[in-house]
């Protein structure tokens, strides 16, 4: 079917089916997670610039986890908060169709991200001798940029698949934003081959790098238990354990929000899981980095006893 889509002018987003009491609380509490969501990575952001000891590999992915959360949960979360206050949940044709785009894009950025992560562990770790080698700046900007170019090309496939085909009956998407498979509901055609592709995508960019991340955290905490040191098993388990609770967190919501079977994965249920997604995870990482990282934690400390100084 090669029906021409430019009639398609806007979606309505349904988003949550709440009074208007209870929309306008959770405006209040959804904008002040935002703001938190946006100062803690801005914090961690400006921690690892200014801090020279945080130039370092594992802070450089760090950057760009940040980076990464702020852009994904400032692409979904202020049109949600502006629908949470509007009567009409309208979004044009184009705008919707990029949220997807970005949405897809830096959820697969993250991921890959979290995985070169686990990667620049496991080299600290098992082979501490040769990281200098292994992790030099040429790799590590290397393997940022793959991270970064992978993401966006898996995103446009999955947006160049929806845009070949038409759309039709009522615009109505059951979320609060243009997640890919609510919008997938609003196509008149066959989408046997869209859901061929996600499925496909999430076991190369979840359950694959998943297991990467396992077997480089089974060796590491073979490599941990070895350390003579006690205050070395400490600060070994202190980065591993916030990067190990910031991968938990993702890849858990994103299995059972992608390959969950349908009939335990109900829309209302996917709208939280998205909302976790979009909105607390962003939130929650600089939280588990700054609480468990005391390389982070020190450089805190050391930003505010010199602006105290100043």
């Amino acid at each position: 079917m090669k029906e021409n889509q430019t009639w398609v002018t806007e979606f309505i987003l349904l988003g949550f089916s709440l009074s208007p009491e209870l929309q306008t609380l959770l405006f209040v509490l959804f904008s002040m997670f935002y703001v938190f969501t946006l100062l803690g990575n801005g914090v961690i952001l400006g921690l690892i610039t200014l801090d020279s000891r945080l130039h370092t590999p594992m802070y450089f992915f760090l950057s760009h986890l940040a980076i990464v959360d702020i852009s994904y949960a400032s692409n979904n979360v202020p049109k949600m908060l502006a629908n949470l206050l509007s009567r009409k949940k309208a979004i044009s044709f184009i705008p919707c169709i990029m949220q997807t785009f970005l949405y897809m894009a830096f959820a697969h950025t993250e991921c890959l991200i979290l995985v070169v992560m686990s990667y620049d562990r496991y080299v600290a770790i098992c082979h501490p001798l040769h990281y200098s080698v292994k992790m030099s700046w040429r790799v590590c900007i290397a393997l940022a940029v793959t991270s970064w170019v992978c993401g966006f090309l898996l995103a446009l496939v999955h947006v160049v698949l929806i845009l070949r085909l038409p759309f039709c009956g009522p615009h109505i998407i059951n979320h609060f934003f243009c997640e890919v498979l609510s919008v997938l509901k609003l196509i008149c055609a066959d989408t046997t081959l869209n859901q061929i592709v996600i499925f496909a995508a999430s076991v190369f960019i979840l359950v694959g790098p998943l297991c990467l991340v396992l077997v480089s955290y089974t060796r590491i905490l073979v490599a941990i238990l070895r350390i003579q040191s006690g205050e070395g098993r400490k600060k070994a388990f202190s980065t591993c354990s916030s990067h190990l609770c910031v991968v938990g967190l993702f890849f858990g919501s994103a299995i059972v929000m992608y390959m969950a079977p349908k009939s335990s994965n109900p829309e209302e249920q996917q709208k939280v899981l998205s909302l976790f997604y979009s909105l607390f995870n962003p939130m929650l990482n600089p939280l588990i980095y700054s609480l468990r990282n005391t390389d982070v934690k020190g450089a805190l400390k050391r930003v505010l006893e010199k602006q105290r100084a100043m």
